[in-house]
């Protein structure tokens, strides 16, 4: 179904890495380092140091290091904050006059597809080259060569064929676009499966969606840590339990409060769990300065992504019922229904409030909206599910996985949605029937219009779309 999409990715991809190069170019690099395409857990730095990252860092598209306000650990040192550079070669430090730029001064680690002399003195140094989660061939098809996104406003040379496709035609390409990204984010859960297994990768890839721009690494760590967390509990577990170690690790956990008595007696009961294990996890706790807070929606705050986390975890049968929910085919209520139920879940505390230190609510609030609900089911369950099918050989069930896909409803619209339809439609209506589509948009976007510039320089896509229009008429 996307064999002709996927063929022209691939076209558009090929200048981007070749097999059987010296090394990859810088772009790549930065790409693999940016989506954390490493193997995570095992890093280690040229000294043999281990090296946890528990933030990549700002990619800085201006002058100076390639990533600011990284924060990681090496060996057994405490976190600490710092800028990143990637190079090719280590000599490429001195090469290109970092050792003398004093913009550089704040580089804490050095990221490098081949270590060797002339290096930093002085800084760590991470190799990546045997340290990558998927081959480098496959990294470079799935990442491509990143570059700024597009301007608002600014409709691009896509629009004119794709104005004169048919209906039913852009429907068909954006299908095929769809079933790529849903491979891909499979493969991309596959890839932490290789290391960590199936039901972590579920995990990891949940945290991570919880945990949304602002906090998806400081969240992805605490899943990373889940099995050290969950050591010593039964499959299920009381969500206070849970909760009281995840926020305890995360640093998020505050003294006894002068607030109302129900907050006080909710402290309280975390930290009758909590000083029971602190310290047998006190090398894993996580500083408070990992987490963003400014500018953050106060519905949004971790404290409350992690309530509703430790909901999920409590159940103890969640990727049980996930295999069953997958198979099964109700009338009433339909499959989507019955997940969104499922992933919907109440708390006495945090449904009524935003955070420990907030007055309470008369009405309770979901945990998480229905939208943030409806994107985790597209792009993390539904892949998952998919790349456990296809990992297995199930081809049945990998295809009743996509119908599943193609079959949820359309998601809530959103600036992004919006921006994308106006640079490849301009003021045609399209209509987007089922959430499938818009990841197929999304996808575009993603191939193509985030590899070029405001003006579509150099895109291949324009001239793909009239070659397909050909063939349709």
């Amino acid at each position: 179904m996307a064999a002709l999409y996927a063929k022209w990715r691939k076209q558009s991809q090929s200048p981007v890495f070749r097999e059987g190069s010296s090394a990859p170019p810088e772009q790549l690099l930065q790409a693999i380092w940016q989506h954390q395409r490493i193997r995570r857990g095992g890093l280690r730095a040229t000294d043999g140091r281990r090296a946890a990252i528990l933030h990549p860092g700002f990619l800085n598209l201006e002058a100076g290091p390639d990533f600011r306000r990284a924060l990681v650990q090496v060996g057994t040192a405490r976190p600490f904050e710092c800028d990143i550079e990637v190079d090719v070669l280590s000599a490429g430090w001195r090469q290109h006059g970092h050792d003398t730029n004093p913009a550089f001064s704040s580089v804490g680690l050095h990221v490098v597809w081949r270590a060797g002399v002339n290096g930093p003195s002085g800084l760590p140094v991470v190799e990546l080259r045997n340290q990558l989660d998927a081959p480098l061939g496959q990294l470079a098809d799935t990442l491509g060569q990143a570059t700024a996104d597009t301007p608002d406003h600014v409709r691009g040379q896509c629009s004119a064929p794709l104005r004169d496709l048919p209906a039913g035609a852009v429907a068909d390409l954006l299908g095929q676009a769809a079933t790529v990204r849903l491979e891909t984010k499979a493969a991309e859960l596959a890839a932490v499966a290789g290391r960590a297994g199936w039901e972590q990768a579920l995990w990891e890839g949940l945290f991570t969606a919880l945990g949304y721009k602002q906090n998806s690494w400081p969240m992805r760590r605490l899943a990373e840590l889940l099995p050290e967390l969950r050591r010593g509990l039964g499959q299920a577990s009381e969500p206070v339990v849970l909760l009281a170690r995840l926020l305890g690790v995360g640093g998020l956990l505050p003294n006894q409060l002068d607030r109302d008595k129900l907050t006080n007696r909710y402290l309280r009961a975390l930290w009758d769990q909590w000083w029971r294990d602190r310290d047998h996890l006190a090398k894993s706790i996580l500083p408070k300065s990992v987490w963003t807070f400014h500018g953050l929606r106060p519905a949004n705050r971790p404290e409350r992504r992690l309530a509703l986390a430790a909901h999920w975890l409590a159940k103890g049968d969640f990727a049980a019922w996930l295999d069953d929910w997958v198979c099964r085919s109700p009338k009433k209520p339909s499959p989507a229904a019955a997940l969104l139920a499922r992933l919907a879940v109440s708390d006495r505390y945090w449904s009524r409030h935003w955070t420990f230190r907030s007055g309470r609510f008369a009405a309770a609030q979901p945990l998480l909206g229905a939208g943030r609900l409806h994107d985790i089911a597209v792009n993390i369950i539904l892949p998952w599910l998919h790349a456990r099918a296809t990992a297995a050989g199930n081809d049945g069930l990998a295809a009743r996985v996509r119908q599943r896909y193609f079959a949820w409803p359309k998601g809530q619209d959103n600036s992004r949605l919006r921006f994308v339809r106006q640079r490849l439609f301009g003021d045609r209506r399209i209509p987007l029937r089922g959430a499938a589509l818009q990841q197929g948009l999304l996808q575009v976007q993603s191939d193509f219009c985030n590899r070029t510039n405001a003006v579509c320089a150099d895109c291949v896509f324009p001239d793909l779309v009239r070659r397909y229009s050909l063939k349709k008429t």
